[in-house]
């Protein structure tokens, strides 16, 4: 069970997919999160913290998610590309809500957003180095534009066509390799 500041940051990120910032309130969060009025601002004070707590919990989900399935460490671009198309469909589709707070919260507060894209984007970037991949770095940021761009327009422009995820695979296998 997630303890009560994970359920409010849970609470607030579904208030931000639906409703965007502007919605975002202490007593928004408190009836989505089915608590009392008044708990999410004993928890987060401000409303500045209570975006804090949002986009750390955003980016704490998208590090679990990328971390699923990933029972074998890849050992080719091709098996690492299958494996991120997955998580960019995934985002698209099961944790839509998620992606949808992500891209919010990004072009409101992106100073914010920025550290956690970092920190993913040099994971990955190491992961590529460890696997013996020139300009790893170079190559981690075409993975992570494609990927972000792919979720946009599937949440947006595409939204309800279907995806094929071999076909994703092999763009990003073609980013992985240059």
């Amino acid at each position: 069970m997630h303890d009560r500041r994970t359920h409010l940051a849970d609470a607030a990120i579904a208030v931000v997919a639906t409703q965007g910032l502007k919605g975002l309130t202490h007593r928004a969060v408190d009836a989505q999160a089915g608590v009392a009025v008044g708990t999410t601002s004993n928890y987060f004070r401000s409303r500045a913290a209570l975006v804090s707590a949002a986009v750390d919990r955003v980016e704490e989900l998208d590090r679990l998610l990328l971390q699923q399935g990933q029972l074998e460490f890849p050992t080719s671009a091709a098996s690492l590309a299958e494996q991120l198309a997955g998580a960019v469909i995934g985002l698209a589709h099961e944790n839509a809500e998620l992606t949808r707070a992500r891209f919010v919260l990004a072009l409101d507060q992106p100073e914010v957003v920025a550290a956690g894209h970092e920190r993913l984007v040099s994971a990955l970037a190491q992961l590529l180095q460890g696997m013996g991949m020139p300009e790893a770095r170079t190559r981690a940021e075409a993975v992570s534009d494609y990927s972000d761009g792919l979720a946009l327009h599937l949440l947006t422009a595409r939204k309800g066509q279907g995806i094929d995820t071999a076909a994703v695979a092999r763009s990003i296998q073609r980013l992985l390799e240059g």
